[in-house]
């Protein structure tokens, strides 16, 4: 445990000063207008004191691109304050602020996205079950300007980076699927194309960065290493994306997972530990964060076996707000919600796990 409480440095010299970061966790709590709200901002400042990085909710990059209700915006310069607010809440306890920008994709709900306009990489199912449809090619070169305007705003507003959020199925992730990309130009066919819309926002990000900030601004990428789907993203795919964007000039990359124990499926390789696979991809050139059911100090001691540099508490940090500050300390942690307490919830994400019995233990 001792080594992973004392300071982690980026390639970049920016240095956090631990290796525990908040995971990112939609909130739902946004006002009606989408900025944050007050609860939000108490929420996120709870939670600054002990990791040495808290990486947000994901925000919208541009109005077709909202995910969830409740979600905090950062699509156009209207919402400066607001983003502003959250990183400052942040700082207040110390940690690093990143904010995770995003594009909800098919996943997006019809109802909150002007003229119940769904998209996704190609005509296909939209969550609601009905349909979405293919961008064009001006849209989406419209989308990856729209992810460097948002990196703009986050430089603007105080953040000390950026998480680019390929992962969770939203569109990033949905253009490198062979399940929802079955387009036949540029962006798809080959795993070479459909890689190229994330690596244009990669890019595009990085160019943003070097116009308004220094090498000090951080640049993540969150990725899902596999889908279900026969046609979906295998691991072997993943690895293959994994060492492209080990080539980029990124800070760190995050994987994706409910259990950092999650052993491989889909791979022509040894069916063994995902984050220890991914590891040897990427053979030192880039920090990665290990994330997934992290509650107890056990299971902490177990994670960092994988070779994580850096490990994300995002479950556990609602059930325990403390939990570095504690575990530094030497004193026990709580690894189930204990609904007496009070944990600097949100009201409305407190609704929803009480709707998803489960998806926090101890939330009945």
């Amino acid at each position: 445990m001792t080594n992973y409480l004392t300071p982690f440095k980026f390639h970049n010299g920016v240095e956090l000063r631990n290796r525990y970061v908040m995971a990112p966790m939609t909130t739902y709590s946004a006002n009606p207008d989408d900025t944050a709200s007050n609860e939000e901002l108490a929420y996120y400042e709870e939670r600054s004191y002990g990791v040495g990085a808290v990486i947000t909710a994901c925000t919208y990059v541009i109005a077709n691109g909202k995910g969830f209700p409740g979600q905090f915006a950062g699509h156009t310069d209207d919402y400066m304050d607001s983003l502003r607010s959250v990183a400052q809440a942040i700082h207040k306890g110390g940690a690093k602020a990143i904010l995770q920008i995003y594009h909800g994709g098919r996943q997006s709900p019809r109802e909150l996205v002007p003229n119940g306009d769904v998209v996704s990489a190609s005509d296909t199912i939209a969550a609601d079950g009905g349909k979405a449809r293919a961008l064009t090619v001006e849209e989406i070169q419209e989308i990856v300007k729209a992810f460097g305007e948002t990196t703009r705003r986050a430089i603007e507003a105080g953040y000390d980076g950026v998480e680019i959020h390929g992962a969770n199925t939203y569109l990033l992730q949905q253009f490198f699927s062979g399940f929802t990309n079955k387009r036949t130009d540029e962006y798809g066919g080959t795993l070479e194309k459909r890689m190229r819309f994330p690596l244009e926002v990669v890019a595009e990000v990085n160019r943003v960065k070097q116009q308004y900030a220094d090498d000090s601004f951080i640049v993540g990428y969150r990725f899902s290493p596999e889908e279900p789907e026969e046609d979906g993203i295998t691991l072997d795919d993943t690895v293959q994306l994994v060492d492209r964007l080990a080539k980029e000039p990124l800070d760190y990359l995050h994987i994706s997972q409910m259990d950092f124990r999650s052993i491989a499926r889909r791979y022509e390789g040894e069916k063994e530990n995902r984050i220890k696979i991914i590891k040897r991809v990427i053979d030192g050139r880039i920090p990665l964060i290990g994330v997934g059911s992290i509650y107890s100090k056990k299971d902490a001691l177990e994670a960092m076996e994988t070779g994580a540099e850096l490990l994300a508490l995002g479950r556990e940090l609602l059930i325990e707000p403390h939990w570095v500050e504690k575990i530094a300390a030497g004193e026990e942690v709580i690894t189930e919600m204990d609904m007496t307490r009070e944990n600097v919830i949100p009201s409305p994400l407190m609704r929803m796990m009480q709707s998803n019995p489960g998806w926090v233990p101890g939330v009945k």
